[in-house]
C-alpha cells in the first residue's frame, strides 16, 4: 500500500472569485529547491491557545513586522491543522505575500499579524482583475526564467510537449516554476505527469519530497481555493491524479474537489470522458460500494452510445474493468458496446486497443469473440507504438482468449529482436509467457532475450528471472550464447537463492534440466527436509505437479548424471506417474493420429496381441505402445510375462507435443525420449508431419516397417 502524505489545509475559508488572474509573488517558486523543516510534535495542538480574533483588515497593503518565535510557531500550528479550519476560519482572512526590503520574501498574516514563513507554502495574492471566467491560474517566475519572455500565456501545446519529456519530479518542478501562467487543465497534466513519473508498480516513490515541494504545495492550495470554477476537465484529472499520488482524501483539499464534483455530476451535464475519469477517481478513492458510482453509471446509459467517440469507448471499458461490471453486472451495456466498438476499431490508438483488450480480459469477455479477433488483427500495425504496459495487456489478450496471429507474432519477432535490452523486465517476461503458451519457438525472441538476460538479469526480481528462463527449458531451445547465459543464471543462484519461493526455485531448475543443464550444486538444498517443508507450507500438501517435478529432477541425475552422490530424494516423494491433470510433464497420445497407427501395427505385426498400449514403466513414463522382442529379434505377444530380450517403445507425436511452428519436440517430450534411452529402451518417433502424408494402407505399413524394423528384410506386395 502506497504512503499517504496529508496536506495540511489553507487556515481560511474559500470566497467567491472577483478576479480572472491569481498572482503568485515573483520568489514564491524559488530555484533553490529548500523546504520548511518539519514541526515539532511539541507543537501540535497548541495553536488554538495562542491566536487572537483580530478584526478584518481592509488596507491592500500590510506592514511587515518581526514577531517573536513562540507566535511564529503559533500560527504555524494553526494553518497545519486540518480540524482548525472550520473553528478558525471566519477569523483568518487573507494572507498577503510581499517582498521585505529587495530580497527577502515574507508572509503577512492578518490573524496574527506578524510575519510567518510557514504561509508561503501554501498562499497566494488574489489580484483585483475581472470576474473569473477561464479558469486560469497565473503563477510569476523569476525573472528572465519564463518558457516565453514576454508572453503572458503558454500555449497548451508546446507546454504538454515540453512536461512529457520529463522524466523526475524535480525537473518536472523546476519547470513548472518558470512559466508565467498555467491554466486548470495544465495543473491536471503537471498532476498526471506526476503520477506517471512517480509511480512504479502502484507504489509512490519519494512521496515526502513530492508533497513538501513549494510547487506542489502552491498548485495544491489554488486547486482547493478555485475549485468552484475550475472547469470540468480540470477538476476530474486533477482529482483523479491527487488520489493516485496518495494525498490523504480528508484533507481540505480531496474534501473540497470531491464536493465539487458531486455537485457537478448532480446537474447531469457531463461528458462521458469525465464522466468515466470520475469513476475511476472515485472507485480508487472509496472502492466499489461508492454510491456515486451507480449515479456515474445511471448517466453513462442514459447517453446514446452511437454518439460515443472511440476514445470515450475505450474509456468506458477501462471504468467496467475496475470492478464495476464484475458478476455480469451492466453486461447488457457490455454487449451493445461490443456490437458497436466492432466497427470503431480502425480508429483506434494504441492506448485504446490496449485498454479495451485489457477490459475484456478482466470481464471474461469470451462471447465477444468478434470484437476480440478485430482487435487482435488490430494491434498488429501498432506493436511498434506500444508502451511496454500496453504490450503487455495486448499479450495477455492474446494468451487468455486463445487467439494465433502469424502477422502479430512476425512484427512480435521484429520489435523485440530490435528492443530486447531496453524493454522493460515485466514487458520481456510477458513476451516470453506468450511464446511458452503459445508453443512459439521464435529464434530471434529467444536469443535476443538470452543476450539480454546476460546484461541486465542483476537487476530482475526472482520471479522475472523464473519467467524469462523456463520458456527455454518449456520449448526446448538452446540459444547461441547458452553457455554465458547458464552461467550468468549459476551465479544469480548462487547468490540470491534465498530469494525465491521454493516452487519457483524448482521449476527453475527442473527447466534447466529439459534442455540437459544440470543444476548439481542446488540438488542437495532442493532434495533436503526443510526445502521440501518450505514446498508444503506454500499450500495444503504437494500437488502432484511439484512432485512429479521432483521425481523427474531425481530421475534426471540418476539415468543422466551417474557420478552425482549427493543426497537422494526421500521415496515418499517420488511419484508412480508423470501424467499429471494439467500435462505439464507427460501429455497422452492423440486419439486419432494412434488409431491409425495402431491400425497399421496390427496390419504388419498380424494381430492386435503382438504389442501393448498405453503402457506405464517403471520410470514413471506412460508409453504409446510398446513392442517385446525376444533375443532372436522375433516379435513376443505383449501378454508374455518372460523377460523381454529388446523392448520398443513408439512415440506417437502429434502436433502438441512440438512447437507450433517448427518439428521441434518440447522439453517434456525430449527428455521423456531421452530418459527411455537411457532406461534401456528403442525408442521409434513417429512424428506426425511424417504419418499424416501416408494416404494408402501399403504406404503406412511399409513406412512402419522401415521405422521399427529398419535392419529387417523388406516386406513385398
Amino acid at each position: 500500500m502506497g504512503v499517504v502524505v496529508r496536506l495540511h489545509p489553507a487556515a481560511r475559508r474559500p470566497r467567491p472569485f472577483t478576479s480572472g488572474v491569481v498572482q503568485l509573488n515573483p520568489r514564491f517558486l524559488g530555484r533553490t529547491g529548500r523546504r520548511e523543516a518539519p514541526l515539532s510534535p511539541h507543537f501540535r495542538g497548541e495553536a488554538g491557545r495562542n491566536v487572537q480574533s483580530r478584526p478584518e483588515m481592509a488596507s491592500m497593503n500590510f506592514r511587515c513586522i518581526q514577531a517573536s518565535i513562540s507566535r511564529m510557531q503559533a500560527c504555524r500550528q494553526l494553518l497545519t491543522r486540518g480540524t482548525a479550519l472550520n473553528h478558525f476560519g471566519q477569523q483568518i482572512r487573507q494572507f498577503r505575500l510581499c517582498l521585505h526590503g529587495s530580497s527577502t520574501l515574507r508572509t503577512v498574516c492578518s490573524v496574527c499579524g506578524f510575519q510567518c514563513t510557514a504561509c508561503r507554502n501554501y498562499h497566494m495574492e488574489l489580484g483585483n482583475h475581472p470576474s473569473y471566467v477561464t479558469g486560469m491560474v497565473q503563477l510569476h517566475g523569476e525573472a528572465g526564467n519564463s518558457v516565453k519572455s514576454g508572453s503572458t500565456w503558454t500555449d497548451e501545446q508546446v507546454f504538454l510537449k515540453k512536461l512529457n519529456g520529463f522524466c523526475s519530479y524535480k525537473d518536472i518542478f523546476r519547470f513548472v516554476s518558470t512559466l508565467e501562467s498555467l491554466s486548470d487543465t495544465m495543473v491536471a497534466a503537471v498532476l498526471q505527469r506526476l503520477c506517471d513519473v512517480q509511480l512504479e508498480d502502484s507504489m509512490l516513490n519519494n512521496p515526502e519530497e513530492v508533497m513538501e515541494d513549494e510547487v506542489f504545495r502552491s498548485l495544491c492550495f489554488q486547486l482547493e481555493q478555485e475549485s468552484p470554477s475550475l472547469s470540468e476537465s480540470g477538476l476530474v484529472n486533477s482529482l483523479n491524479a491527487l488520489i493516485k499520488l496518495r494525498v490523504d482524501p480528508w484533507s481540505t483539499l480531496m474534501v473540497r474537489l470531491v464536493s465539487e464534483s458531486q455537485e457537478r455530476l448532480d446537474k447531469g451535464q457531463m461528458t462521458i470522458r469525465n464522466l468515466c475519469v470520475l469513476g475511476e477517481s472515485l472507485f480508487n478513492l472509496e472502492g466499489p460500494s461508492c454510491a456515486i458510482l451507480e449515479q456515474i453509471m445511471d448517466q453513462v446509459q442514459s447517453t446514446n452510445l452511437e454518439d460515443w467517440k472511440a476514445d470515450e469507448m475505450a474509456m468506458v471499458y477501462k471504468m467496467l474493468q475496475l470492478g464495476l461490471g464484475e458478476r455480469g453486472k451492466y453486461q447488457a451495456l457490455l454487449n451493445k458496446m461490443s456490437n458497436l466498438t466492432v466497427t470503431r476499431v480502425p480508429q483506434f490508438s494504441p492506448e485504446m486497443t490496449s485498454t479495451v483488450l485489457n477490459a475484456l480480459v478482466v470481464l471474461d469477455q469470451t462471447q465477444a469473440v468478434p470484437l476480440v479477433i478485430k482487435l487482435c488483427k488490430h494491434s498488429v500495425r501498432h506493436i511498434p507504438y506500444f508502451t511496454d504496459n500496453e504490450l503487455e495487456k495486448v499479450l495477455e489478450a492474446f494468451i487468455h482468449f486463445g487467439h494465433n496471429d502469424q502477422f502479430f507474432t512476425e512484427a512480435l519477432e521484429k520489435h523485440v529482436a530490435k528492443y530486447a535490452f531496453t524493454m522493460h523486465p515485466c514487458a520481456v517476461s510477458k513476451v516470453m509467457q506468450f511464446c511458452s503458451r503459445k508453443r512459439i519457438l521464435s529464434k530471434s525472441i529467444f536469443n535476443a532475450v538470452a543476450e539480454s538476460f546476460i546484461y541486465n538479469a542483476d537487476n530482475f526480481t526472482t520471479a522475472q528471472i523464473a519467467e524469462q528462463i523456463i520458456p527455454f527449458g518449456k520449448l526446448n531451445y538452446l540459444p547461441p550464447c547458452a553457455p554465458s547465459l547458464f552461467q550468468k543464471l549459476e551465479r544469480i543462484l548462487s547468490t540470491r537463492s534465498a530469494q525465491f519461493q521454493p516452487h519457483v526455485f524448482l521449476s527453475l531448475l527442473h527447466a534447466c534440466t529439459l534442455v540437459e543443464r544440470y543444476p548439481l550444486n542446488f540438488l542437495a538444498k532442493v532434495f533436503s527436509p526443510y526445502f521440501l517443508q518450505q514446498l508444503q507450507a506454500e499450500g495444503p500438501g504437494l500437488k502432484k505437479s511439484v512432485l512429479s517435478q521432483l521425481t523427474q529432477l531425481f530421475l534426471t541425475v540418476t539415468l543422466e548424471c551417474p557420478s552425482y552422490e549427493g543426497p537422494q530424494l526421500l521415496p515418499k516423494y517420488i511419484v508412480k506417474s508423470f501424467l499429471t491433470p494439467d500435462r505439464s510433464m507427460e501429455s497422452l497420445v492423440d486419439s486419432h493420429l494412434y488409431s491409425r497407427v495402431k491400425a497399421g501395427l496390427t496390419d504388419l505385426l498380424g494381430a492386435r496381441i503382438y504389442f501393448a498400449s498405453h503402457v506405464l514403466t517403471p520410470y514413471c513414463y506412460t508409453l504409446d505402445i510398446e513392442i517385446k522382442l525376444n533375443d532372436e529379434g522375433f516379435v513376443l505377444p505383449a501378454n508374455r510375462h518372460e523377460e523381454a530380450y529388446q523392448r520398443i517403445a513408439l512415440c506417437i507425436d502429434d502436433q502438441r507435443r512440438f512447437c507450433t511452428n517448427s518439428h521441434n519436440l518440447l522439453g517434456k517430450e525430449a527428455i521423456k525420449q531421452r530418459h527411455l534411452q537411457l532406461a534401456g529402451y528403442e525408442v521409434v518417433q513417429i512424428p506426425f508431419f511424417e504419418f499424416e502424408s501416408l494416404k494408402t494402407r501399403s504406404d503406412i505399413v511399409e513406412y512402419l516397417h522401415k521405422k521399427i524394423f529398419s535392419n529387417s528384410y523388406r516386406l513385398s506386395w
